[in-house]
């Protein structure tokens, strides 16, 4: 107990520090990230469209179900979105990359911890979005249940990690090529459609559903959402999913990380 809690103590320390620091510099730029709060508003735009198409009494959602999906979309794509590979890239090209290989800390953490942060800066920008929803959709007012909200704030954490190992492997390909980083706006296509951002998974055939599940995307946003809004949604399917994804993507992001940084170092060598 005496040994535990020392290094307890040194682990937690460093951590904080880092979030911290990371937090300090998020706040420097509020007015980019509550720019970057409003330029995520597709999913009102999308509520907007589908409200004035039959189909949602088809989904099994009325105008209710429509505005609380898709602000919960909105949230959950607020709380999950990932930049690793965009920053990874500039750090490489400014020289910043090398002295965070020669720190103790993988330099993923430090990532980690700086989208951590930014989502803490994000967090006002969110509500006050949220806010103005509701007065101008006081029916669509709701408080999720205890258990509701943190079923969803967990499910939220699993898409987040997600996102953050698919980016981490295609920032790690930029390793072994200039262009890798590409691959993201690649990924971003089918993202966008079977993510469930665009519309719910239930709007789409059966045959694309059936598909879609074997990919990482419904689990992103339609998964987390749906457990937000109070809709109809497989639990222990869901949860399962996420766990699946984590497990496949975090061995695969750490081999070729390690397998990137041998390359690099001894190309400056």
């Amino acid at each position: 107990m005496a040994i535990g809690s020392p290094l307890r103590k040194r682990g937690f320390r460093p951590a904080r520090a880092l979030l911290s620091s990371q937090f300090a510099l998020m706040s420097e730029y509020r007015a980019e990230i509550a720019l970057w709060a409003l330029s995520g508003l597709l999913p009102f735009i999308m509520l907007a469209l589908w409200r004035q198409a039959p189909a949602g009494a088809a989904l099994g959602l009325g105008s209710l179900g429509l505005d609380r999906y898709f602000l919960s979309a909105y949230l959950v794509r607020q709380f999950s979105v990932v930049w690793v590979v965009f920053a990874f890239e500039e750090d490489a090209l400014l020289g910043r990359l090398s002295p965070y290989l020669l720190q103790p800390l993988h330099p993923l953490w430090r990532y980690v911890a700086a989208h951590l942060a930014e989502q803490l800066t994000r967090l006002p920008f969110a509500a006050v979005i949220a806010a103005v929803f509701f007065l101008i959709n006081p029916g669509a007012f709701w408080l999720p249940s205890v258990g509701q909200f943190v079923l969803a704030a967990l499910a939220t954490l699993g898409a987040f990690a997600i996102a953050f190992l698919l980016q981490s492997l295609i920032a790690a390909l930029c390793f072994f090529s200039e262009k890798a980083s590409a691959l993201e706006r690649l990924l971003f296509v089918p993202y966008l459609f079977f993510s469930g951002l665009l519309a719910p998974l239930a709007a789409f055939p059966q045959g694309v559903r059936a598909w879609a599940q074997w990919t990482p995307f419904p689990w992103l946003i339609d998964f987390p959402a749906r457990l937000l809004a109070g809709l109809p949604v497989a639990l222990g399917v869901g949860f399962a999913a996420e766990l699946a994804w984590i497990a496949v993507l975090l061995p695969l992001a750490l081999l070729l990380w390690r397998a990137g940084v041998r390359r690099y170092t001894a190309m400056g060598a």
